[in-house]
């Protein structure tokens, strides 16, 4: 399975140049795994699904920011939309540039919550390609105040099961069903996916977020497959505990800083993004990424489209450029990552300029060029 990601060569490479848990690249977006991508005479080529909302703004941040510190990446680029449904040419085109890239970066996609004939184009690309893993980083950037201090933790959800299954029907007028489903395969994968995370990472502790007191089935069986998981990982220090979903709520809120890395089914893990968003800062500044064996999407982590600002040139790229440093390790290309990563650092550090949520009146091309000027 994924044990031997932990010792491989690249990450042992990555992590002598930026060293484990300090205020660097490493930790703001560490090493994932290794999946293949496409290469062709030293530039690397990506898809590019800028999304609805902010999508546009946030994503020419990145490849105005990659121009400027010369970035051997070319995009394929794919305007893809969730507002409309009559034809999705185009996200089909989309997915099969990801299958033949095997890397993309995606804004988010805006899926309505009434119509009944659109599925939501987020979920149905990630389980068409079956990215099983989605990570969100959660962590206290310096300059940036919160209420929470010590912040740093990992969300770990499962991307293709439980409740986002897509399996609802009215087997009596008035009356819907919804099938949750949760498989050992599943919940083995994901749990092995966290347990490496944590070796490669540095990191000290998992903990399996369930409801299983009361899905006995569905959530104990996730639970059960995480504590034989656990059992495999006894030697390498790294503690395991669980918590149920709704006391894991309130602990994220009154003391956040006890958690480490948290793996989770697919609802609770889009759930608890958001709450953990909230305690760092907002959606803004939070990076994530999607992985299977395959292939690889990297995306803000709290999945907002942020459609009230769209157009206005005030949104915060943060996330959008975080998420792409992201991607710049998966690819290799650490130079180029720890150096736009600490741009962005200086950045908020100094404070001298903030978009709207982090309390300024700043636009989004001010940051931009602000991060520019600091590489």
């Amino acid at each position: 399975m994924l044990r031997s990601i932990a010792a491989s060569k690249s990450f042992a490479v990555a992590l002598s140049k930026t060293g484990p848990r300090a205020m660097s690249t490493s930790t703001i977006v560490p090493q994932v795994q290794d999946v293949p991508c496409s290469k062709l005479g030293g530039r690397y080529t990506v898809t590019l699904i800028p999304g609805d909302g902010v999508g546009q703004e946030i994503a020419a941040a990145v490849k105005t920011i990659f121009r400027a510190t010369n970035v051997p990446v070319d995009w394929e680029q794919f305007d893809v939309s969730g507002y409309t449904s009559t034809d999705d040419t185009l996200f089909k085109r989309s997915v099969e540039s990801l299958r033949r890239n095997k890397v993309g970066l995606k804004g988010i996609l805006y899926t309505p919550v009434s119509s009944l004939d659109h599925s939501s184009f987020n979920v149905t690309i990630r389980k068409d390609l079956d990215m099983y893993a989605s990570l969100v980083l959660c962590k206290n950037i310096p300059g940036y105040p919160t209420r929470h201090k010590g912040v740093d933790f990992a969300i770990i959800r499962e991307n293709t099961e439980g409740e986002y299954s897509g399996l609802e029907h009215q087997s009596y007028p008035g009356v819907v069903e919804s099938l949750k489903v949760i498989t050992r395969a599943g919940s083995e994968r994901i749990a092995r996916f966290a347990f490496d995370f944590a070796l490669r990472n540095n990191r000290k502790k998992v903990t399996c977020i369930h409801k299983a007191n009361i899905m006995k089935l569905a959530d104990g069986l996730f639970l059960k497959t995480c504590r034989e998981v656990a059992k495999e990982y006894a030697n390498s220090g790294i503690k395991f505990d669980d918590m149920i979903v709704d006391n894991a709520s309130m602990q994220l809120v009154s003391r956040p800083q006890q958690f480490d890395v948290m793996v989770m089914p697919n609802l609770y893990g889009n759930i608890v993004s958001n709450v953990g968003a909230g305690l760092v800062g907002g959606p803004g500044i939070i990076p994530g990424c999607n992985i299977g064996r395959e292939y690889a999407m990297f995306e803000p982590g709290c999945r907002h489209v942020g459609r009230d600002i769209q157009g206005q040139n005030t949104a915060n790229p943060s996330a959008m450029i975080l998420s792409s440093i992201m991607m710049l390790h998966h690819l290799g290309l650490h130079d180029h990552a720890s150096k736009i990563a600490n741009a962005v650092s200086k950045t908020i550090l100094n404070g001298a300029v903030k978009t709207r949520d982090m309390g300024g009146s700043n636009s989004t091309t001010d940051f931009v060029f602000d991060v520019i000027s600091n590489l």
